[in-house]
């Protein structure tokens, strides 16, 4: 894979499944480089028969598609370029699709009563005068923000405490009447145009965000998610609430019984209400490391009973799935799969999925239970469970595959002090000894997953050895793992990763222990900034969007507030003796910094000051600042952007560590 070839990274997203099980629909996006933006459509996918699967809509981004309860519909989020995402449904069978919103920010997410007859969604309000909400006033043309919170900006969204998140419902309009003609003009001439959509009714209101709803079964309460409580500025908990759909007071079902960070929930067929949500503690800021279990509310008033064990299953990254019984669909974050897993209210679980596969939605109707999956081949496809495996519907990765994938090996190394790392090692074709690029992932509690990872597609593809593990303070190997590097950051982890690259050198064939490079971004950007402050074998270093300096971490970050209490201290020594911006004078590797200008999860003021104190001490170094990009710009950020990334990465490490397939001169 090469730069050029991000159009060809399809992303599936999670299917809905007709309720008669004949066929599911996902939306499929893909970044364009034509465009400049990301790209998507909804595709139909039978799931009996022989029919190939088709594309269902034509939009600029279609997202998010759910079947009404009934069947007789289909809605889903449509944006058009450069406009946020309205809220749209269409005739399940095909046609032109209505729209039902008209937000100035748009809509996040929706749900279906269960008559079919109503839409809840979430929505944020724009405070009057701000984001267009006044024509002729641009964003440097409003009012002065009085902030009184701590947490008042998110990072790839800016602003929050003026534009909160509230939960809104609007009819299900009748797609099959016939568009309303314009008005009449008036006697001088002009029109009052139709309106486009129903106003919706808001349910919700207050200085915090709300999400992640769910109708009850009887259609009469909205379950979500909030921060309510009076010092939400002060912690991490959040609580489910129950709103009635009529309107009234929200009710909170949890945040007497526990001290909970919820994550999601959602109603299933039978009625019980689950949610998952990971244990802050006594302080409400305890999240180091803490994975996400199952809880189940049986029935109103009653307390939440915990299903599953942090210590051995994570549901962190898992929404719910509910099942037409008392069960409900989940993935468990697990040595690098994301294993589907199906758990019952009375505390009975199965995992349906391998563990080398990366389930990212599920979606059951009746017995039928479908996935969207990624593995080492694919970065997005369509499987029906069953009990042979996967029964695989889609191959939207074939075109990447045919540009030369290269499939990872698997390795565990046993440490220094006896503890195994588990990792992959990519070798690209051609003989060896190829140059070696040891790989960070951010975090640190994430983690590398048997996923095909574009980075280390286009790296292997250049000529280098990809070297990439999960060391101690990654998810996904249980708690323990994770939380021992909470204020020892730079310990065990940096010698983990040290560990496996010398482990896969020593143990795969084709690697050149004299020539190896370091990067990563955002606590891999930090793991490297530390390591070349210790270990000076590099011959290059990239440090990207890099936590570098805990200390004016505090104060710029969206998560400012707790994440470096919890992970470096306040100890102002027990920090500097994890911060590479203390020990940057031992830096002597050529290091390449880059960053994004509109980062607020690791601002670009921590790019800066690192970058200057290299220059000062005169280490050969580069800042490289992206525009309007934030955090997520080599995920998420303009298709142009990324492909410029992935070349100046290339054009660094050509210059630095040159391969036989990369070096100054060599075509990309």
């Amino acid at each position: 894979m090469k730069p050029a070839d991000l159009g060809l990274l399809t992303g599936v997203s999670t299917p809905t499944v007709h309720p008669g099980g004949a066929k599911a629909v996902v939306s499929v996006t893909r970044p364009s480089l034509e465009a400049d933006a990301t790209v998507g459509q909804l595709w139909s996918i039978p799931l009996t028969g022989h029919a190939a699967p088709r594309l269902l809509t034509r939009g600029f981004r279609d997202t998010a598609p759910r079947f009404s309860p009934d069947g007789r519909l289909l809605a889903f989020l449509r944006a058009e370029p450069k406009k946020a995402p309205q809220l749209f449904v269409v005739d399940a069978a095909g046609a032109e699709p209505v729209a039902v919103t008209d937000r100035t920010l748009g809509v996040s997410e929706f749900a279906w009563s269960p008559d079919a007859r109503t839409l809840a969604f979430v929505s944020r309000v724009p405070e009057q005068g701000r984001y267009g909400t006044v024509e002729g006033i641009d964003p440097n043309g409003e009012p002065a923000r009085r902030i009184d919170t701590l947490k008042y900006q998110a990072n790839g969204l800016g602003y929050i405490t003026d534009r909160r998140a509230h939960v809104f419902t609007v009819p299900v309009p009748d797609v099959w009447a016939a568009p309303i003609p314009d008005p009449a003009p008036k006697p001088d001439g002009s029109t009052d145009p139709a309106p486009s959509v129903t106003e919706p009714r808001q349910l919700t209101d207050g200085p915090w965000d709300d999400g992640a709803i769910s109708f009850s079964p009887d259609g009469r309460s909205i379950a979500f998610i909030s921060e309510r409580h009076a010092s939400r500025d002060l912690d991490l908990r959040s609580n489910v609430f129950l709103v009635p759909v009529d309107g009234g007071e929200a009710r909170d079902l949890t945040g007497s019984h526990g001290s909970y960070s919820v994550i999601a929930v959602h109603y299933a067929g039978g009625g019980p209400l689950f949610f998952t949500a990971q244990d802050v503690g006594q302080t409400g800021r305890d999240f180091v490391a803490k994975n996400a279990a199952l809880y189940v509310i049986d029935a109103a008033g009653s307390a939440p009973r915990r299903l599953t064990d942090p210590e051995s299953v994570d549901f962190t990254e898992s929404d719910i799935a509910p099942r037409a019984d008392d069960s409900v669909l989940l993935v468990d974050r697990s040595r690098g799969a994301l294993v589907l897993t199906e758990v019952n209210a009375a505390e009975e679980s199965r995992r349906l999925t391998d563990d080398h596969t990366v389930v990212s939605g599920a979606a059951a109707a009746g017995e039928t239970i479908v996935v969207s999956f990624a593995d080492a081949r694919t970065t997005g496809d369509v499987a029906v469970v069953e009990s042979a495996g996967l029964r695989r519907l889609t191959d939207f990765s074939a075109p990447l595959r045919s540009t030369g994938i290269i499939e990872p090996r698997e390795l565990t190394v046993t440490g220094r002090d006896g503890y195994p790392v588990h990792g992959w090692v990519l070798v690209p074709e051609g003989e060896g000894p190829h140059p070696v690029l040891l790989n960070i992932h951010g975090g640190p509690f994430a983690s590398y997953t048997h996923a095909l990872f574009d980075e280390a597609q286009v790296y292997a593809a250049a000529g280098y050895a990809v070297v990439m593990s999960n060391p101690r303070g990654s998810a996904g190997y249980g708690q323990e793992h994770g939380r021992v590097i909470r204020q020892r950051m730079g310990t065990v982890d940096l010698t983990d990763v040290l560990d496996f690259l010398d482990g896969a050198i020593a143990e795969v064939p084709g690697l050149d222990a004299e020539r190896v490079g370091i990067m990563g971004g955002s606590y891999g950007g930090y793991l490297t900034a530390w390591t070349i402050a210790h270990d000076h074998r590099f011959a290059a270093s990239i440090v990207e969007r890099g936590f570098l300096d805990p200390d004016a971490f505090v104060g710029t970050s969206d998560i400012g507030s707790f994440f470096g209490d919890e992970y470096t201290g306040t100890d102002p020594e027990l920090m500097r003796s994890q911060s590479p911006q203390a020990v940057v004078d031992q830096v002597r590797t050529p290091t390449l910094v880059l960053h994004s200008s509109h980062d607020l999860r690791c601002p670009l003021g921590q790019a800066e000051r690192y970058y200057a104190a290299l220059k000062r001490r005169g280490v050969e170094t580069e800042l490289v600042i992206f525009p309007g990009e934030d955090h997520e710009l080599s995920r998420s950020g303009r298709p142009r952007h990324r492909q410029e990334r992935f070349d100046i990465i290339l054009d660094w490490w050509a210059q630095h560590l040159p391969s036989r397939s990369n070096h100054r001169g060599a075509s990309r």
